[in-house]
């Protein structure tokens, strides 16, 4: 098929983000037409006037609607897109210049109706940024918990760096109101229409991921939660990896214990776990200051998400109300 790209951006408040996105947007290689569609998805800082700045060079178009949250948003754009293949990303990406021609390529190879790519820290990040970027795409941490090139399973893509054709869009519906986890609730309903996903390994982008550690723990804290309800939507998709910051951080509680009881094996291979995410890190960013922050980012990602995920469980499986109800904060509702 002829491929036309639709680059489809939820904005909200990030005028300079969309700025720098739509600089690395401009740098493509791809020799090809593609479009960029931004929607400003209820901004009181708006960012129409980057956007005006970028109409000579781009083909893009900027849409303004009321706060209906980032998958309502996608779809929005969707709606409004003239490509049959879309791409989605978050506005705190920047895009290396290769790549739509490394997703072009991928497509036109083994061509799929769904695709998701990595992220990785840009050499402009700070240390607690790659540290958090580290430990949130680390196969040691639950970045591997999605599904990749070496794990088993499908990949799950998300949202940040995410391909849909307009087919499998259509077929969808796009994404839901629960956010967030609206990325591997697409998925799944992808795969149901018998459509399947793929990792493109090449076609990354530097994910900025601008947080702080509380808004870290907020985050993956809701990422924990989330997983319940995806797994009691979609039940053939639950997996035992799910549980493992909730079981690392009670086993961890139960080898101090049994370190003052004289027990130290627990400990040392606790010990031995951190000692290996560290030289992993190290080896990876080429930097003790982002590896030891790393292993700090762990304990706030383990702890965040294992306490989500069990509140999540609990509640889901001993209370008579729906989702939406026990967790009103994590859907949104449409306009």
């Amino acid at each position: 098929m002829n491929i036309l790209f639709s680059i489809v951006v939820p904005v909200f408040n990030r005028p300079q983000e969309v700025r720098e996105l739509l600089e690395s947007l401009q740098k493509q290689d791809f020799q090809d037409d593609f479009e960029v569609v931004i929607v400003e998805d209820g901004s009181t800082e708006r960012s129409e006037a980057v956007v005006e700045q970028f109409r000579e060079h781009l083909q893009i178009s900027y849409y303004y609607k009321e706060n209906s949250g980032p998958g309502d948003s996608r779809n929005f754009g969707m709606q409004k897109a003239k490509g049959n293949y879309f791409i989605i990303l978050d506005s705190d990406c920047m895009l290396p210049q290769q790549y739509l021609s490394e997703v072009d390529r991928e497509l036109n190879a083994d061509f799929v109706h769904c695709f998701g790519g990595p992220d990785a820290a840009d050499t402009s990040f700070t240390v607690v940024q790659k540290a958090i970027n580290y430990v949130m795409t680390s196969f040691l941490t639950t970045g591997g918990i999605r599904g990749g090139k070496k794990t088993v399973g499908k990949f799950q893509p998300r949202s940040f760096n995410m391909g849909i054709s307009k087919t499998a869009f259509e077929k969808t519906g796009g994404f839901g109101q629960i956010h967030p986890g609206e990325d591997p609730d697409l998925t799944f309903r992808i795969w149901k229409t018998g459509f399947s996903s793929r990792l493109f390994p090449k076609a990354f982008v530097y994910h900025k991921r601008r947080i702080d550690w509380n808004k870290f723990y907020t985050q993956v804290n809701k990422f924990g939660m989330v997983r319940p309800i995806l797994n009691k939507w979609h039940p053939g998709t639950a997996k035992p990896t799910y549980w493992f910051p909730t079981l690392f951080i009670l086993g961890l509680g139960v080898a101090i214990l049994a370190a003052f009881l004289g027990l130290w094996l627990p400990l040392f291979l606790y010990a031995s776990y951190f000692l290996v995410l560290f030289l992993d890190a190290w080896i990876k960013t080429r930097s003790i200051s982002v590896a030891l922050l790393s292993i700090y980012a762990v304990f706030v990602q383990f702890i965040g998400y294992g306490i989500g995920f069990i509140k999540s469980t609990m509640l889901l499986n001993f209370s008579n109300k729906n989702p939406e109800e026990l967790f009103p904060k994590l859907f949104f509702k449409k306009k």
